[in-house]
């Protein structure tokens, strides 16, 4: 191959999507070409919409040539990738399989800013795409490349068990993805969201309990949570959630925000409280998400939208996921 030019939409000083193009020399032999037939949209999106980047991270497409020294990948295979594009592969985090947290680590809008989802293809190092189950369709695979693999992530590595009770807080992107991994982990599925307007759809998802917190005074609730799941896109009213936290419990703030993270001092102190941090999975559990998903059945709610239509995710209108396909 001796080199390729695709088209990719990106953001732009003004919020408008323009059109550009990408060109590369030609795929190094640890390379795959995807041409791309399904991008997620995530609300992470959004905060790059005036940078001169390619957006979407959530991409999905189907193998067109490989590399000379590829051989986890063949032409027609449906991969797709995520947030996390290279590592250096030799330090500590590595070696660990922690590669999301390596120093050189390669992720959206840090790395390779002339790929995207939003695009016509992509190339990708071919240890960083992952193989997309049969039983997960290019539409479904795409939000699991991020908010899928993003509460997996959170609930897979902390030490949530089948045993325990879990809250989430806010039912979108994130969260209408948590209550089935949560359910289907086993575990008693507690959700929090505004006004009971998503309470059934909450509960046909595997929710055990639905509480409406917009005009509550104080939360009642039983039995104490032992992980809370932040998942909502404004933090929320840490005094109201905290009381409701058995000792011990850990706090996962999964969602975007440039705010600063104020929480009462010495009710975390007192009842040995764990602020978690957590994004984007590994490797390793990227892969375990995709089979837990694909085993369980576990699907995002969609709107599909050709791919060179933009502007949905802003007006509230998605529910809960917007994916982008590609015209045949």
């Amino acid at each position: 191959m001796t080199g390729i030019d695709f088209t990719v939409f990106k953001g732009s000083s003004s919020g408008k999507i323009v059109q550009s193009t990408t060109h590369r020399d030609g795929l190094k032999p640890d390379e795959v070409l995807l041409k791309i037939t399904h991008a997620g949209l995530c609300g992470t999106d959004l905060h790059y919409k005036t940078s001169d980047i390619v957006l979407s991270h959530e991409g999905i497409g189907v193998v067109q040539a490989v590399g000379s020294q590829v051989t986890t990948f063949k032409q027609g295979d449906r991969a797709g990738w995520g947030y996390l594009h290279n590592s250096c592969g030799h330090c500590d985090e590595c070696l660990s399989g922690n590669e999301i947290f390596c120093p050189e680590r390669a992720m959206y809008a840090y790395a390779d800013t002339d790929q995207g989802g939003f695009a016509s293809h992509a190339i990708w190092k071919a240890d960083f795409i992952f193989h997309i189950p049969d039983a997960i369709s290019s539409s479904d695979a795409a939000p699991l490349m991020c908010a899928g693999a993003t509460v997996f992530n959170a609930m897979h590595l902390y030490g949530m068990l089948p045993t325990d009770r879990v809250g989430i807080i806010g039912v979108g992107g994130l969260g209408h993805l948590a209550i089935q991994f949560a359910a289907k982990m086993g575990c008693q599925v507690v959700v929090f969201s505004g006004t009971d307007s998503k309470k059934e759809e909450a509960m046909q998802l595997g929710a055990s309990e639905f509480y409406a917190t917009k005009d509550a005074e104080k939360l009642q609730i039983g039995a104490p949570i032992k992980h809370l799941f932040v998942t909502s896109s404004q933090q929320p009213d840490w005094k109201s959630y905290l009381p409701v936290l058995a000792p011990h419990a850990k706090i996962y703030p999964l969602t975007v925000s440039s705010d600063a993270l104020t929480l009462p001092y010495m009710q975390l102190v007192n009842n040995g409280l764990t602020l978690q941090g957590s994004i984007c999975p590994s490797r390793g559990t990227h892969v375990k998400m995709l089979r837990f998903a694909a085993l369980h059945g576990i699907k995002p709610i969609v709107q599909e939208f050709p791919l060179t239509r933009t502007g949905k995710l802003e007006k509230g209108e998605v529910r809960y996921r917007a994916v982008l396909v590609a015209e045949a």
